[in-house]
Parts: C-alpha cells; structure tokens; sequence
C-alpha cells in the first residue's frame, strides 16, 4: 500500500472551461470546497482563508462543522489554464494551537483531461511520507476519506452551478 501518494479520478460531465473555472476561481473552489479565501488565486500566491462548510452537499458540510471559522491555508504552484493547478498545503491541520508552519507541506494537483463524455479530473496529493509521523496516519487517513468525499461534492456542484 503506498503511503506517501492519494490518488482520486472522477469523469465530470461539464465543458473543460467550466470544471476549470470551479477549481481555479477562488471563489468558485471555496464554495464546493468549503473554504472562503482572502483573493483570487494566482501562481505562488499564499492565500489565506477561513473553514466556512460547503454549500453544496448537507452531509459533507456537517462533517466540515467542527472545523468551522478555523483559518485555512494554501500556497498556490502551478496554473496552467484548463489543464493543472497544483497547490500546496498542511494536510489535516486542524488541531487548535498548534502551529504547522515548520512542518513541509504535501502537493496537491488537480489534472485536466479532455475525453468524450466530458473531463477526467485527476486528484493527487503526494509527500506524506515527509509529514511528522505522529501524524501522518491519521493525516492520510483523513485526505484519503476527504478527497474520495470532495470529487463527488464538485461534480455535485457542477450539476447544481452549471
């Protein structure tokens, strides 16, 4: 079982223009995501935000309620118009008090592919290895719930916000 690397596809039955505008406006990616940031995204930006609970999917927003009002941060890497964004982040850092800034942070990349039924969206988050051990596991643990979780919230959102 590899430990280090998440991987999630999902075929979303949206033009390419549209999935790319809901991962790459950060208004659009806080709505689904559940996240409300401080400004648009742009490469190498560190943006700031706050857990606000999706607004698409009842059930994942509930999950996201104890977490509510904690701030949220990520660096954005790469944005390659309707083809990659890849971010950067503490993955699982929600424990109050604690301060993540020294831990490294796991890569996040959204891939883009263009097919007949629509766009093949491809999550990977990969570094795991180089978290803390203390929290690692549980770390992946949760990404691995989440991103199984968060694919099926943006199609959701894609069908509710065409």
């Amino acid at each position: 079982m590899n430990t280090d690397r998440i991987e999630k596809k999902i075929l979303l039955h949206a033009p390419l223009k549209r999935v790319w505008r809901a991962l790459s406006d950060s208004t659009e990616f806080g709505a689904w995501f559940g996240v409300k940031f401080d400004g648009p995204f742009t490469p190498g930006a560190r943006m700031h935000g706050v857990i606000v609970t999706t607004t698409v999917n009842a059930e994942v927003a509930k999950a996201q309620k104890p977490h509510e009002g904690k701030p949220f941060e990520i660096t954005i890497e790469r944005m390659d118009s309707e083809r990659l964004l890849s971010i950067r982040w503490h993955p699982f850092a929600v424990e109050p008090g604690v301060d993540y800034s020294l831990e490294p942070t796991t890569l996040v990349v959204f891939a883009l592919e263009e097919v007949a039924d629509g766009v093949m969206l491809t999550v990977t988050e990969s570094g795991f290895d180089r978290i803390p051990l203390a929290r690692r596991a549980k770390a992946f643990e949760a990404n691995e719930q989440g991103w199984g979780m968060m694919v099926k919230v943006l199609e959701e959102y894609l069908v509710q916000s065409p």
